[in-house]
């Protein structure tokens, strides 16, 4: 008999880092020893949910049981997402089509479960957000890494998708976002049209990350139900309401796809956090739009600051990010490895940055000018005091070096 390694360890479990929580974890240790760190690594606002939010968290936690709700959300919550469609794009939503998860992440791994089997092939774009790639390939599905430069405005293009198709290589399901993390960049009205038309007619399911929405400087982003409503939708709480510890986001879904989603979910999280739930109705009041708005306005000012002060920093070819908060900046002419770089700037300067090789992992093949070893990702969600602090110490380390 051959002898077995005890404890075994499953294949699914040797997944790539998610190199931004590794940013964090450092950062965290810098701040317990030195107390100087800004963060410019993580997605996140740096305020709390609106107050409305927190207003009705209290209240529920003083008049509800908060027991487990439906697996796919409260009757009320569902209709208030589905209400929220209405309002901000004109569409009219079931909301037995609405199912609430614990946030996107959540959502995205449910959805991938309900509609890919191992061995499916699904497409993405290079460079994109870790997370859709190591959670497909946990699951043993196939990721087509599709390279997405500044011409392609780090989206695929319909003319990349023929191609797969006439080398017989359609994908099972193309993933999507708009706007994009970790560039920011919006997919333009027409060809997310195309593309979610290329999609419908192909059999491959559209899943469109729209969880920025909301987080906007020059042009509203477009739903992708505006064009086929054979695409599936994933919503979050988190980053425009402010709410990314509440863990909740939601999936709007063609019919089909709505009962093997609850089942999974069922059995995966029994249900969303009940308190989170309850706490969100508020996130569609007035008061809290008119609060997140005045969040956004802040995050258009650090986007200017950013955007001005980048060439003291030598970058001076950037995507200007038409939504979300984050910058992707080419910085091969310090580095040619951006973990490492990252790991010696927070030494040095306590500026927490993620590096690209979260978004565009360096291949076995050749180098690729899409390659995130010349790439890092700046997050200018935080104060605007901060983001200038951490460009003045970043000017100063790239002149010392």
């Amino acid at each position: 008999m051959t002898a077995m390694t005890f404890p075994a360890l499953s294949l699914r479990g040797q997944v790539e880092p998610f190199h931004v929580m590794e940013v964090l974890k450092a950062a965290g240790r810098r701040a317990a020893t030195h107390g100087d760190v800004i963060p410019l690594c993580v997605g996140q606002p740096s305020t709390p949910a609106p107050a409305a939010v927190r207003a009705a968290a209290a209240a529920a936690l003083e008049t509800e049981v908060l027991g487990y709700t439906d697996a796919v959300g409260t009757p009320q919550l569902r209709a208030a997402i589905a209400d929220h469609y209405g309002q901000r794009y004109d569409l009219s939503i079931d909301p037995d089509q609405v199912v609430v998860t614990t946030g996107s992440s959540g959502g995205f791994t449910a959805l991938f479960l309900a509609a890919f089997d191992p061995g499916d092939v699904v497409a993405m774009a290079r460079p994109g957000y870790p997370a859709y790639r190591n959670t497909l390939a946990a699951l043993g599905v196939r990721v087509l890494e599709l390279d997405c430069g500044p011409q392609q405005r780090y989206a695929p293009t319909v003319a990349m998708l023929d191609q797969l198709a006439a080398a017989g290589d359609t994908p099972k399901g193309l993933i999507l976002a708009s706007p994009a993390n970790p560039t920011g960049t919006l997919v333009e009205e027409e060809r997310l049209a195309q593309i979610a038309t290329w999609c419908q007619e192909h059999g491959t399911l559209l899943i469109s990350d729209e969880i920025y929405h909301g987080i906007t400087y020059e042009r509203s982003a477009a739903c992708a139900w505006q064009f086929s409503r054979s695409a599936a939708l994933v919503g979050s709480f988190s980053k425009y309401f402010s709410m990314t510890g509440w863990r909740l986001g939601w999936l709007v879904l063609p019919e089909v796809y709505v009962r093997p989603v609850e089942l999974l979910l069922g059995n995966l999280n029994l249900c969303a956090p009940a308190i989170s739930q309850a706490a969100a109705l508020a996130a569609f009041t007035p008061q809290a739009r008119a609060e997140c708005e005045s969040h956004v306005q802040r995050y258009a000012r650090n986007r200017e600051v950013l955007l001005r002060r980048l060439p003291e920093l030598g970058v001076t070819a950037v995507a200007p990010p038409d939504g979300a908060f984050y910058v992707y900046a080419d910085i091969s002419h310090v580095t040619g490895d951006s973990t490492r770089w990252c790991a010696e700037v927070l030494d040095a300067t306590g500026v927490a940055i993620t590096p690209g090789v979260d978004f565009a992992p360096v291949g076995a093949a050749s180098p690729s000018p899409l390659d995130g070893s010349r790439f890092v990702r700046l997050s200018f969600a935080g104060e605007t005091s901060a983001i200038d602090e951490a460009l003045t110490r970043l000017a100063g380390h790239i002149a010392r070096h």
